[in-house]
């Protein structure tokens, strides 16, 4: 985005507001959920440091949504979240429908294949989710979203070098309730959510809910005739609570996923020798491809969590879990009837988590001390079909990894306002790869149905395995001269370790059986966090810097001369981000709220060394790399009206978001590469007196911006000069009625 588009859209987001607070007069923003967690006197209670607490208080950089906010201005699924939280990118994986990718001030991981480790950790209910794979959570059963910046590890779970989403799910109770939801919208859209609590006693509980949603495609496959960009997902949790006095609490909870929606192609960008085929289509959502339509992803997951009192101020905390996966996916990169460059995989991935805790709350001294262990199995296959060619490259790997974990983390109140807290994690993590890597002549491999297809050259074969260590700490310094005002200084080191590449082609690059290395990043960190006008304005402001160190970066290119993809993951050397944010939320009367935010990066490359530029000996190409998935600026803001109508409260809620310019990949392709953009959203609903019915009615991108989220890039002949892209959805309405009992 031009700065003067993006002055625009800034200026257009202000008279937005301004004109709601124009007619806003007898208005009131929260649900019942009491907007973001927040508590009677109007401040965020957050638990971002295992324990609740003001948001205030908490000496780091976190965001808190309620689950009842998100739902009220119609967030489909959780990378809603980006339009709200600064510097903050989480958006579903090119080609796919229910995989995640996720970065935080500069730090993530675009490529979702096996085998790779997130930079933004995803937790549901306290259990790291380790593949991206279903990470798409759609937005039912959840009481809050917690979005924490910057390395997160020595307070629970795994070592996370960008930051974490906590998605915390209601528990149950011991009343009887539940709720019904059905929707309708846009390409015939239909969602229908069902919650309820049953309880079996005054200390045990069962409760459950499911969510089916179905939706027509924003586009169609020209070719077969089948939607495109479609939704076909149910999903599902069951859960059982037992208290039996306030000092124990023990769950049990099951969930699953199952997506069947079509697979997502893309749309071609650029035409190839005027070949009708082979030109773009009149709509960015549509696809002419022809590798077929059959998409399936399906997880699950059970956990127990257990919590023991075990004095006054010391609370031991168990949370064991098991989750496992399979994802059955084509993706046809060039857009054309014929098996120009398609690619059918499979992912399977299991993992088993146990994490143990011990939490202290007394007078001055606070904090928590762990032991967490990961055992986890990812694998897949792919082909990578080259027609024009009659080849066919088998890609398939597992990689094993055992992670064992200790951390500590403790607050102490020098004085009733100045206040240290430090931390410490070790980590271990042990990894074995497996890489097998083989051309074959013929469309496809045996692997994924072609018997008759010719073996040739084996490209790799090999098992290795690597164990990688890293001790990392966390400091921090507050001074709170009221309980409304907070100054803070905080130091984190953030680790991922190395591992290896499932793509790697050991004829291309040799060194890629030895694997890649750990990344660090050294985090640092001042910020402001305040109430002002009587607890009816609230800001928080940081500025960052960090320092990032051999950054693994995916790196594929085509090769002409074999007609082949090399692929490779390079350590980038050295990078240097730093950037500032800024959020607000007022609510100067009971009739009228505003949340906003801004955010802003910089990230720039000192030394990016490659592999595939040198053969055998890296090259520094720092000059000619960009952060990707980093826009310079982000900025939301909206607010929210309501007045007594019909014997019922109705609210109305307008949105914007902007982000800026983009790079798609960490080399510049402009015909990629996304503009900056903004979207427009607005919500209206009505709820009854006695809260038990919720009508409502969301617009999304209400300008119907088209805005690029995805993309490949495999110009020349041989690959179909395949530049295709993925996008956001369109302009969308939904009607939604709600019922609890």
């Amino acid at each position: 985005m031009k700065f003067q588009s993006f002055t625009r859209a800034v200026l257009m987001s202000g008279i937005a507001l301004g004109s709601v607070t124009a007619i806003a007069a007898p208005v009131w923003a929260q649900d019942e959920a009491a907007a973001e967690e927040a508590d009677a006197s109007g401040e965020i209670i957050v638990t971002a440091r295992r324990r609740e607490e003001s948001l205030i208080d908490v000496p780091i950089s976190v965001t808190a949504i309620s689950g009842d906010t998100l739902a009220a201005q119609g967030a489909v699924d959780i990378t809603a979240l980006q339009d709200k939280a600064p510097n903050m990118t989480l958006q579903i994986a090119r080609g796919s429908n229910s995989t995640l990718i996720g970065f935080i001030r500069g730090v993530g991981q675009q490529d979702p294949l096996w085998g790779f480790e997130p930079g933004v950790g995803l937790y549901v209910d306290d259990v790291y989710v380790a593949r991206p794979q279903g990470a798409v959570l759609d937005i039912f059963d959840v009481s809050r979203v917690e979005i924490l910046r910057g390395p997160q590890g020595t307070l629970y779970g795994r070592n996370t070098i960008g930051g974490a989403v906590k998605y915390v799910t209601n528990r149950l109770g011991n009343e009887f309730s539940g709720k019904v939801r059905a929707a309708y919208g846009s390409y015939n859209q239909v969602d229908l959510v069902g919650q309820i609590t049953i309880p079996l006693g005054d200390t045990f509980s069962i409760g459950g809910a499911v969510a089916w949603y179905q939706r027509d495609g924003f586009g169609e496959n020209l070719n077969t005739g089948a939607e495109h960009y479609n939704k076909d997902v149910l999903a599902g949790r069951i859960s059982a609570e037992f208290a039996p006095s306030d000092t124990v609490f023990i769950r049990v909870a099951a969930d699953k996923i199952i997506d069947k929606s079509n697979p997502r192609h893309g749309t071609r960008l650029v035409g190839n020798g005027g070949v009708a085929a082979f030109e773009p289509t009149a709509s960015v959502y549509d696809t002419r491809a022809g590798i077929g339509d059959d998409n399936k992803v399906e997880t699950q997951g059970l956990s127990l969590t257990a919590e023991f009192g075990l004095s006054d101020t010391l609370t031991f905390k168990s949370i064991s879990a098991y989750r496992d996966g399979h994802t059955d996916t084509v993706i046809d990169f060039d857009n054309t009837p014929g098996p120009v460059l398609d690619v059918p995989a499979f992912y399977d991935d299991r993992q088993f988590t146990q994490e143990l805790q011990l939490l202290f709350d007394g007078d001055r001294f606070q904090g928590v001390a762990g032991l967490y262990y990961l055992d986890a199995r990812a694998s897949g296959a792919f082909d990578t079909v080259l027609g024009a060619l009659n080849t066919t490259t088998l890609t398939s790997g597992t990689v094993k990894t055992k992670s064992y974990a200790a951390f500590a983390d403790v607050s102490f109140d020098v004085t009733e306002q100045l206040k240290i807290s430090g931390g410490l994690r070790y980590t271990k993590d042990d990894k074995t790869g497996t890489v097998f890597r083989r051309n074959y002549t013929g469309i496809r491999s045996p692997l994924f149905g072609n018997a008759a297809a010719v073996p040739g050259l084996i490209r790799t074969d090999y098992t290795n395995d690597r164990s990688f260590e890293k001790l990392t700490p966390r400091v921090s310094i507050s001074y709170q001269p009221n309980e409304d005002a907070n100054l803070y200084a905080s130091y984190g080191k953030g680790f991922k370790s190395g591992g290896f590449d499932m793509r790697g082609d050991a004829v291309f690059t040799p060194t890629t059986v030895n694997g890649y290395e750990p990344e660090t990043i050294d985090s640092y960190e001042v910020g402001f966090k305040g109430a002002f006008l009587d607890r009816k304005l609230f800001t928080n402001v940081a500025l960052f810097k960090s320092k990032y160190k051999n950054q693994q970066v995916t790196i594929q290119v085509p090769n002409i001369v074999t007609g082949g993809i090399a692929s490779f993951v390079d350590n980038a050397g050295r990078g240097d981000i730093w950037g500032a944010e800024l959020e607000l939320r007022a609510v100067p009367s009971p009739y009228f709220s505003m949340n906003a935010a801004l955010g802003y990066t910089n990230a720039d490359y000192k030394e990016f060394l490659t592999f595939i530029a040198g053969g055998t000996t890296p090259v520094d190409v720092a000059d000619q790399r960009f952060f990707q998935n980093t826009p310079k600026w982000t900025a939301s803001v909206s607010a929210t009206a309501s007045a007594d109508l019909f014997g019922g409260t109705f609210s109305f809620t307008p949105a914007v978001s902007m982000r800026s310019d983009a790079y798609m990949f960490e080399i510049a392709t402009p015909a990629l590469d996304p503009d900056g953009y903004f979207l427009v959203d607005a919500s209206a609903g009505w709820t009854s007196g006695n809260d038990k019915f919720k009508l409502s009615l969301n617009l999304r991108n209400l300008t119907n911006e088209r805005y690029r989220v995805g993309g490949y890039n495999f110009p020349g002949a041989l690959f179909g000069n395949s530049i295709i892209g993925f996008y956001g959805p369109p302009r969308t309405a939904t009607v939604s009625l709600e019922y609890r009992f």
